[in-house]
Parts: structure tokens; sequence; C-alpha cells
């Protein structure tokens, strides 16, 4: 695993998360949408009466999911955050944490640094290179 592959774990786990947030949401608005009509003739007898039950269930089962990836997120962003903490300069670590545990996009970035995006790309691969051999001392343990 590489230094960047490893830092980025964070952001796709926290968009994993968004994702099962959504299908909860989706799921949410299904149980509550209340549709009934009006027919002279009996229901089916193949219905399922136990839909409710049943979205309920699976919102539980997501939810616990979402909570379990939020503790991993919480692990993850705290041994990523010891590891930038280890870094000398502080632009490297002000840099890393702004972009893989606050999510900023390199134009934010760069204008929170009033550089250029090249130029905080370029102090990116600095800090990369500076992190490898923390993040191999980690990734071995792991």
């Amino acid at each position: 695993m590489t230094v960047k592959e490893y830092l980025a774990q964070t952001w796709r786990i926290n968009r994993l998360i968004d994702a099962k947030l959504e299908q909860v949401r989706a799921l949410r608005e299904l149980a509550t949408k209340a549709t009934s009509t009006l027919s002279p003739t009996p229901p089916s007898e193949t219905r399922n009466v136990h839909r409710m039950e049943d979205i309920i269930a699976k919102m539980l089962d997501l939810e616990n999911e979402i909570n379990s990836d939020i503790d991993r997120l919480v692990d993850l962003k705290r041994d990523i955050a010891n590891v930038i903490r280890s870094l000398n300069s502080p632009d490297y670590r002000a840099l890393l944490e702004l972009r893989y545990l606050c999510f900023k996009t390199w134009d934010e970035i760069a204008e929170d640094f009033h550089y250029s995006v090249r130029h905080v790309h370029r102090i990116h691969g600095e800090a990369l290179a500076a992190c490898s051999e923390r993040v191999k001392d980690v990734t071995k343990l792991c």
C-alpha cells in the first residue's frame, strides 16, 4: 500500500458511509409512504403484509453497518493524524490534514495556503515522501 492509498482510505470510508446514509434515507422515505387504493375487489392474498417490518429491519441493519463504518473511520483518522503529527514541517502537516482528514479539494487548500494549485501539488508530493517511512511502519502493524 502506498502512502497516498493509506491516507486516502478515510475518503473512501467516508464516501461509503454517505452512500449508506442515502440508502437509509430512501428506505425511510419508502416506509413513510402511505398509499392506498380504493377498489371494490379484495386485496391479493399474496401481498406482503410484513412490508413495513422488512423495511425497518433493513434500515436497522444499514444503520448498524454505518455505525461500524464510523467507528472504523474514527480509528483510521486517529492513526493517520498521529502519522501526520509526527512530521516536522507545519506546511506538510496542515496540507495533509486538510486533504485527508477534512476532505478539502486542491482548490480549497490552495486558497487557504495562498498558493497556486500546482505549488500545493508539489508540497503534497514532498509531504507524501516525508510520510513514507512512518506509513510503512504503521502498515506493517496492520
